[in-house]
């Protein structure tokens, strides 16, 4: 018997089909190894909508690890929110004992991730024509000594990009 079709993102990447959200449900469902892990999977993912909703955005770099005999674990990607943080412990278990979670204890890994940083992109003014010939004329205008050799390359540096 065949499970009914679901469907499909293609992975433009790598050129793989991709199955969405309820594709992966349905599949956990399905296997006998697996099928456990859905409780603890949508608890987990209501658990940290819950954390995320009374906490800062400071926060959202902060997971929800696990929940085993009434005690919270939560990761924190450093040192410093992981101190901001416990400051946060009694309104966060009290709002999730409001809630109707039972949590008696919230503990805090650092769990440091290795992040790849995106190249911040080179930020270029707009110059207006008025501004791009005063520069043009301050360039004119400048003595040729040695002192203002760095200024005049700069200079013409920024007048050969806004031209």
């Amino acid at each position: 018997m065949q499970a009914p079709q679901q469907p499909y993102r293609l992975n433009i990447k790598r050129g793989k089909k991709l199955a969405d959200a309820s594709g992966v449900a349905s599949f956990l469902q399905q296997s006998d190894k697996l099928s456990p892990l859905l409780p603890t999977i949508k608890r987990n993912l209501s658990l940290q909508k819950e954390c995320g909703s009374i906490l800062p955005p400071i926060f959202d770099g902060c997971e929800v690890l696990n929940l085993a005999d009434d005690q919270l674990v939560l990761s924190t990607p450093n040192a410093s929110i992981a101190s901001k943080l416990k400051q946060q412990l009694p309104k966060l278990q009290a709002h999730l004992q409001q809630r109707g979670w039972q949590i008696n204890a919230i503990k805090i890994k650092v769990q440091v991730k290795r992040t790849i940083e995106k190249p911040t992109p080179i930020k270029q003014a707009i110059l207006s024509s008025k501004a791009i010939s005063a520069f043009a004329s301050l360039k004119s205008n400048l003595a040729t000594t040695p002192q203002n050799a760095d200024l005049n390359a700069a200079l013409e540096r920024l007048l050969r990009r806004n031209t």
